[in-house]
């Protein structure tokens, strides 16, 4: 590189000061060698600590025109208002770590003074950029064209600088990877808009500064960029006016939204490659409306949000989410800003790691703590500073101006104070704790978060409608249990400490989850403005008789989890007269305190898997009770006493309690019930079934959830005959019949039927719901095929598990003839069994052959076949019999048919299987084929692609 004849380049050896090695980019101008020289910070370049004192005075000189240095320089930026005109001639990309660039700081002498000034740092940073009190917007406008379409009336501008940034070097991959796809969609010219969202203090701004100061240089992307930070108090009107500084434009004569928008179109428009920076906009609106002309080739729009849904709502095709930092990198930066020339003992090392992993990944956090711990050298207070994180008591000296002020601007902003309340219910929950969805709705229906609406599914709805835009504004996040088809929510750490905060308040709640809590904290910490206490997921064993709260607003108390929690004074929930929900659900109580008989407020009794509980007392005066739940109580003695007196049950989920039939007369009295749930278990290796009345449950008008056991196809008849025909379930798991052992139901809508007969059952034929996804048929001896069970299976159109056990008669599926003679349901239906996925078949004597051919081409969807001991089956696909002839013609020999999904066939115990398929089978995506004492099996003509490279099979 050529460069000029200016002296000071003497200073410089291979782009590398001499002083202080610092390497320079090959394309740095002299003016940025100047400033690292001068010694004076703010200006974009790390200063020089090893330069002669006459060399930085020259420096300094020569950038300030001869004029000797004094106490205070002001910025030589032009200012119009807020907006700062930079022009790019000669700037460079380097991003690097500005460690120099906030001097030496002496160590103050309090920790006030420290982070006081630790807090400017950050205040200079403009990490996220909030603008307190909705006050303000600020607007920088960056590079500035020389073309005509560029800044007026600033042609002979002074060089500018890259936006000031933090001194602490940026860390991770997911940085790196970001900014990296942000650079590439703004070389893209199919790219117009871009979208960076995430939580407050995750880092979106800064990253966006250093994306920005990377542009500065790069006029084959743009020739313009504008930095404009969105004020809170946003309006058509300010945003036009921020931009219209950027373009030195002037709006104090024009009030008109319409025409300011019609100038700033043609402004833009006039001008080519800008780019404009909308930073922390929290609001949507119409381009158009403000006058901000998108697509323009050349031309692109960010925005940085903490919504998800903004980005969608104003159609961002390229968009993209900043996450918090890993552990490993967390400590990184923590390390960072405490300076690395700081030894650590090894005691405070350790303290130090938990307090960086406190700050749950947010770099805004992380930095501010370690600038608040850069000057503490007593171990005492590192570990108060821990114990203080730990408990949510961070001191607002501390953390709140920076990190808990931005994160309470996102809780503020929410729409209503059911989302407000739907948030802070979350704090219930462990910390980094993956949280049912379905649990948290559930509590925000019992204590009335979630107001009462037509059905349970549509409250249901309501909640996952919330959970939805909180995961949308980034105060929660989406998370996944591997092998768990259920929706959970995560709480990041800061987060949830701000939402204890904000209880803690007003003394509203004790926020104890997994706080490896022994014993019932003392009776001074339960106050009477109690709302909430949660102290799930701990090891207390007992709560005694001294234990007596005085808390008549607690509204929820979750004991829930303490597994060695054996025993509960009556005393406890005698003061507890607002107690709306209880739950003690998976603790090892054997009896429940005859004083929750008491609790007449109560909207929710829980009580899930207490596998030692024998008593629950009269629940006579409960009929507040909406939510009651002793599923897995399996040592439960009797059906509590008083549940007819339970007008209001919306939700009963229980066991039999030894009986073999539940109370008859009991389910008309609960006419309310949308979920009723009657589970049936296998006990020690015992199936205990527990059957109810057909017609009484028809009684329930409101259900739409329904799992039970009718002991035979009469009731089962007389439960479809008396219920509502309107009536649509949205769940039920109902078995008919007498069963030898517990099937398990996989799907929502599943029917299994056990030990019916034709010549029995009057009336044999049973009526499916349309909508059934699985069917069991069990110890069925008169039928030869499906079709005698139902000829309705055709209307079946969600179907997709079929299990046939021991039905002795039963010869196949179905038979060819009836199979081509069935009418077709629907106009747009692809066919009987199209929605078939897995098939399953044990111990038919007489089944010779499981599907006829012509039956294959409905079988698209089909992806697990299992055939055991079949005494009898001669082929699984095909047909010899008469009723094949004429229907696949000569074409069953010479086509060759597909099962395109299968991926799993299993033949156990088949003596007489001759053949797999009499037409040549295609199944690409078969992995796994298990064939054990088939002897007769000589003819496989099943294409194996996948099977010869590397798939299983086992003969």
């Amino acid at each position: 590189m050529v460069h000029s004849n200016d002296s000071f380049w003497h200073n410089v050896e291979e782009m590398k000061c001499k002083y202080c090695r610092r390497q320079f980019p090959n394309n740095t101008s002299i003016t940025r060698i100047k400033w690292h020289l001068s010694g004076e910070e703010g200006h974009g370049v790390a200063i020089c600590e090893r330069v002669p004192k006459e060399v930085q005075e020259e420096a300094f000189l020569a950038m300030h025109g001869g004029n000797k240095r004094h106490k205070s320089i002001a910025s030589s930026s032009n200012v119009n208002d807020n907006a700062i005109s930079t022009t790019p001639q000669e700037q460079n990309t380097e991003v690097d770590n500005l460690a120099g660039d906030a001097g030496r700081i002496q160590a103050p002498d309090t920790m006030v003074q420290a982070l006081g000034r630790f807090l400017e740092e950050i205040n200079e940073m403009v990490m996220e950029d909030d603008i307190e009190n909705g006050t303000g917007g600020v607007v920088q406008p960056g590079v500035g064209a020389s073309s005509s379409g560029g800044l007026t009336g600033n042609t002979n501008e002074t060089k500018g600088d890259p936006l000031p940034t933090s001194s602490t070097k940026l860390v991770g991959r997911a940085f790196e990877h970001n900014t990296s796809v942000i650079l590439s969609w703004l070389t893209d010219d199919e790219v117009s808009t871009i979208g960076i969202y995430g939580m407050g203090g995750v880092g979106k701004t800064i990253m966006l500064q250093h994306i920005h100061n990377k542009l500065l240089e790069r006029q084959d992307i743009s020739h313009c960029v504008f930095w404009v930070t969105v004020p809170q108090d946003f309006s058509i009107k300010r945003l036009q006016n921020l931009i219209a500084k950027c373009l030195y434009l002037d709006f104090s004569s024009e009030d008109d939204d319409l025409r300011r928008a019609v100038k700033l179109l043609k402004k833009l428009r006039k001008k080519q490659k800008w780019i404009l920076i909308l930073d922390d906009l929290w609001n949507t609106f119409e381009l158009h409306k403000v006058g901000i002309p998108v697509p323009v080739k050349g031309c692109k729009l960010i925005m940085t949000t903490r919504s998800k849904r903004v980005c969608q709502q104003m159609d961002i095709k390229h968009k993209i989410k900043v996450k918090p930092l890993s552990e490993t990198e967390a400590w990184t930066l923590f390390m960072e800003k405490l300076g690395h020339d700081r030894a650590l003992s090894p005691e405070v090392e350790r303290v130090a790691v938990e307090i960086a992993r406190e700050c749950a990944g947010l770099p805004l956090g992380i930095i501010t703590m370690a600038g608040t711990m850069r000057a503490v050298v007593d171990i005492c207070e590192w570990k108060n500073a821990l114990e203080e994180l730990k408990e949510s008591k961070v001191r607002k000296d501390d953390m709140e101006p920076e990190v808990f002020h931005r994160l309470r601007f996102s809780y503020n902003h929410l729409s209503d104070s059911a989302m407000q309340q739907c948030f802070l219910y979350c704090a219930l929950f462990p910390k980094d704790f993956e949280i049912p969805r379905e649990d948290l709705i559930a509590y925000l229906i019992d204590n009335g978060v979630i107001e009462e609406l037509k059905s349970r599914e549509a409250e249901f709805n309501k909640g996952h409608s919330m959970l939805n835009k909180l995961e949308d504004v980034c105060l929660l996040e989406s998370a996944k249990k591997m092998f768990d088809d259920c929706r959970y929510v995560k709480m990041n750490g800061l987060i949830r400490d701000m939402a204890i905060q904000i209880q803690q308040e007003n003394s509203q709640g004790m926020f104890k989850a997994d706080a490896q809590l022994r014993e019932l904290p003392d009776a001074k910490r339960w106050t009477e403005n109690f709302t909430r206490v949660s102290l799930m997921h701990n090891q207390i064993k007992e709560i005694i008789s001294c234990h007596s709260p005085r808390c008549p607003s607690l509204s929820i108390l979750l004991l829930c989890d303490n597994s060695k929690l054996q025993f509960i004074a009556d005393s406890f929930f005698e003061k507890l007269h607002g107690l709306k929900v209880l739950d003690l659900s998976r603790t090892n109580i054997t009896k429940l305190s005859d004083s929750v008989s008491e609790l007449v407020s109560l909207t929710a009794l829980l009580l899930i898997k207490c596998r030692k509980l024998r008593h629950v007392p009269s629940l006579k005066k409960l009929r507040e009770l909406k939510r009651l739940d002793l599923s897995g109580t399996w040592a439960l003695e009797k059906i509590p006493q008083g549940m007819e007196c339970l007008c209001n049950l919306r939700y009963l989920r229980m066991n039999g309690c030894g009986e073999k039939e539940f109370p008859s007369g009991l389910l008309p009295k609960l006419s309310h019930l949308q979920v009723f749930v009657l589970e049936e278990e296998l006990i020690d290796g015992r199936y205990t079934p527990i059957t109810v009345k057909g017609k009484e449950v028809g009684c329930l008008k409101k259900l739409e959830t329904l799992e039970c056991h009718f002991e035979g196809h009469s009731d089962y008849l007389k439960y479809l005959k008396s219920r509502d025909e309107t009536q649509s379930l949205s769940t039920y798991r109902i078995r008919v019949g007498l069963l030898d052992y517990y099937h398990h139901c996989g799907r929502s809508k599943t029917i299994v039927l056990g030990n019916l007969s034709i010549n029995r059952d009057e009336g044999f034929q049973v009526m499916f719901s349309k909508d059934i996804q699985q069917l069991h048929i069990d110890n069925y001896d008169d039928g030869t095929s499906l079709c005698d069970v139902s000829s309705l299976i055709k209307y079946a159109t969600e179907l997709e598990v079929i299990r046939i056990w021991n039905c002795n008669s039963m010869e196949s599926l179905v038979s060819s003839s009836w199979f081509c003679s069935a009418p077709l349901p629907l106009p747009s239906y692809n066919g009987i069994f199209s929605g078939l996925k897995e098939f399953y078949c044990y111990g038919c004597t007489s089944m010779k052959k499981l599907f006829p051919l012509v039956l294959l081409p409905n079988l698209a969807n089909l992806e697990n076949i299992a055939i055991y001991n079949c005494d009898k089956m001669e082929e699984i696909i095909g047909g010899t019999r008469s009723d094949e002839e004429g229907v696949m013609g000569e074409e069953s020999s010479s086509s060759e048919f597909k099962l395109p999904k299968l991926r799993i066939l299993s033949l156990f115990d088949l003596p007489e299987l001759k053949s797999i398929c009499s037409a040549k089978l295609i199944c690409d995506s078969l992995k796994e084929m298990k064939v054990i004492n088939c002897q007769k099996l000589k003819k496989m003509p099943i294409g194996l692609s996948l099977l010869e490279n590397g798939q299983d099979i086992l003969t």
